[in-house]
């Protein structure tokens, strides 16, 4: 997964050479900074994502331990501990912005009392409500 430092990181390098290949040619000097440019920038990489690329590949195991926490039966989903993932993966009409939503109405008013307060959240409506009902749960 790249993070915005990555991708602004590599900007800034891709910013740099456009502007050492865009000044008047001088010859070795010139090429050899831009390739020590690009070289810095790929060995220098984001430690936090080389960190977590490698935990999720040496334990795939703990990375979908999350979500059987948040399902209580096959093919359901709890509102009240599923992350939004879990969340956009298991309801229909919910995708990631919705789900986000609902994890954030969860912490501002506690724990969902019924699946018909789910309506309270922006963007979910009575339809998108009756779609789910059958693997909304909140235990």
């Amino acid at each position: 997964m790249t993070d915005s430092h990555v991708i602004q990181t590599y900007t800034r390098t891709a910013m740099a050479a456009r502007e050492i290949l865009s000044i008047k040619p001088r010859g070795a000097l010139a090429a050899l900074s831009l390739m020590l440019a690009l070289g810095a920038c790929l060995l220098a990489g984001s430690p936090s994502v080389h960190a977590q690329e490698q935990k999720a590949a040496a334990t795939p195991a703990a990375a979908s331990a999350v979500k059987p926490a948040a399902k209580t039966e096959v093919g359901t989903v709890n509102i009240n501990t599923a992350d939004a993932q879990t969340l956009a993966a298991n309801l229909k009409g919910v995708g990631e912005t919705r789900a986000m939503e609902i994890v954030r109405y969860r912490e501002a008013y506690g724990p969902f009392a019924s699946a018909e307060e789910l309506t309270e959240v922006k963007g979910i409506g009575k339809s998108t409500l009756d779609m789910n009902r059958e693997v909304i749960t909140l235990e």
